[in-house]
């Protein structure tokens, strides 16, 4: 790998890692374009798997500090991913067998409904706390298993962390805080994630050189932008449209070079 892609690497793993500082999620769509378009990966197919593993590492590493806040339902956690696995798997299988170009033109229209999504204010229904017992969680079974087993088929068809599909996806089944939501999504994404690796790992799609620079990369950008949000965080609904305005634009300019 030569000198400049290195680089190409390194900066998008930073702009990732910034955003997810920032707005605390969403960095993960930017990964697929950035590596097609940026750092000149061979295929979209091999964009998506490497992306899906660099996904897994930042949600992991994320996992371990709200794990240890207490802010992950183990149990809800489990069902969802359990169901979102086995999506994830079949996911991952029909996007491979897709053609590149036109799966990189259904990831900008994914773009670009991600987008119009984060300018719309949405409204949940929260509880004030959950505590799932093996009976509660036994009981939110019919809502879970669907729910998760539709998200992991979209993050594995795509190769995304699917977060943004993860959070609303718990609150509706669940009621669960918000926070707690934020906290039991990142379980879930590590283990669609990491499903979705595998998958296309084991059919030689993933550039490992490439995904350990912009793992490094993710990791200094994620510094920085949680040392900015913070500065920021009175701004951070400023922030989140101009990010879903980014994401606008880019699925925009993904959808045209498609066609």
């Amino acid at each position: 790998m030569d000198t400049i892609t290195i680089l190409a690497a390194l900066a998008s793993g930073g702009l990732i890692g910034l955003v997810l500082g920032l707005v605390g999620g969403g960095g993960s769509i930017l990964a697929v374009p950035l590596l097609i378009y940026v750092v000149g990966a061979a295929s979209p197919h091999a964009a998506i798997g490497t992306a899906a593993v660099a996904v897994t590492v930042n949600a992991f590493a994320s996992l371990v500090g709200h794990a240890r806040a207490g802010r992950v339902k183990w149990r809800c956690a489990s069902v969802f991913a359990g169901a979102g696995v086995v999506g994830a798997a079949l996911g991952a299988e029909v996007g491979k067998a897709i053609d590149g170009k036109r799966l990189i033109l259904l990831f900008g229209l994914l773009m670009i409904g991600v987008g119009l999504s984060m300018l719309r204010k949405r409204r949940m229904m929260e509880m004030p706390d959950v505590r799932l017992t093996r009976d509660s969680a036994a009981a939110l079974l019919p809502r879970l298993v669907p729910i998760g087993l539709g998200v992991g088929l979209a993050a594995g068809f795509f190769g995304i962390g699917g977060g943004f599909l993860i959070v609303p996806g718990l609150i509706l089944a669940t009621a669960m805080p918000l926070p707690y939501a934020i906290g039991t999504s990142l379980m879930v994404v590590s283990a669609l994630g990491l499903t979705t690796a595998f998958s296309y790992a084991a059919s030689g799609l993933v550039d490992w050189t490439i995904t350990s620079v912009l793992v490094a990369g993710g990791v200094a950008g994620t510094i920085a932008g949680i040392a900015l949000g913070r500065a920021l965080s009175a701004r951070k609904g400023m922030l989140e449209r101009g990010f879903a305005g980014v994401v606008l634009a880019v699925g925009a300019y993904v959808v045209m070079s498609s066609v």
